[in-house]
Parts: C-alpha cells; sequence; structure tokens
C-alpha cells in the first residue's frame, strides 16, 4: 500500500492551496482519511477527518477556513486550505484507516509566508 501526497507548496498569507493524497495497492474499503500536520519542534497534530460516508472533523484552529473531501472511486482524499496563516506551516500528511491498520503518506510541505 502506497500513499502519494502533492499539493504542497510555497503561497503567501491570505493564499490557497489543495492537498491531494491517493492510496494505491492492495487496500479496500477505507474507512476513515484523514490529514495531520507538524510543524518545526512541534508534535504532530490532526488537521482533518472524513469517513466513509462523508462525515467531516476539524481542528478548532483550521475550522472555517479548510475542507476535506474524499473521492472513493480513486481512494483519494483532498484538503482544500483556504485563507493561510503563517501558522499552518508545516508538514502535512494524509493516514488512511483500513481493516485494522493506519497508513500513512510521505509529507508535503506547506510553507505560508507572512
Amino acid at each position: 500500500v502506497q500513499l502519494q501526497a502533492s499539493g504542497g507548496g510555497l503561497v503567501q498569507a491570505g493564499g490557497s492551496l489543495r492537498l491531494s493524497c491517493a492510496a494505491s495497492g492492495s487496500i479496500f474499503n477505507i474507512a476513515s482519511m484523514g490529514w495531520y500536520r507538524q510543524a518545526p519542534g512541534k508534535e504532530r497534530e490532526l488537521v482533518a477527518t472524513i469517513t466513509r460516508g462523508g462525515g467531516s472533523y476539524y481542528a478548532d484552529s483550521v475550522k472555517g477556513r479548510f475542507t476535506i473531501s474524499r473521492d472513493n472511486a480513486k481512494n483519494t482524499v483532498y484538503l482544500q486550505m483556504n485563507s493561510l496563516q503563517a501558522e499552518d506551516t508545516a508538514v502535512y500528511y494524509c493516514k488512511v484507516h483500513s481493516g485494522w491498520t493506519d497508513y500513512w503518506g510521505q509529507g508535503t510541505l506547506v510553507t505560508v509566508s507572512s
């Protein structure tokens, strides 16, 4: 199973980015999919999750600015990030949960310049 994340980059404060993460390989019936992030010197934190049925959860720090979505047919999860702030600078990781296993992507760097 591989998770390929993409979409990170450098953006000015107030700008937008869209992250994507596609799961491939022998993975079936993915339950939850989500995004986490880790800023320099900080612990990894949950950003947003989405269930197979579309139920979502957001960290308070991103509510109203970020939107998580998924395409079950493509085993892909997205994170639309608007009104980005310097505090959003981090490596963003995707995670999927299938069966009894969590799978992690390699991370994509988001840098927001103020």
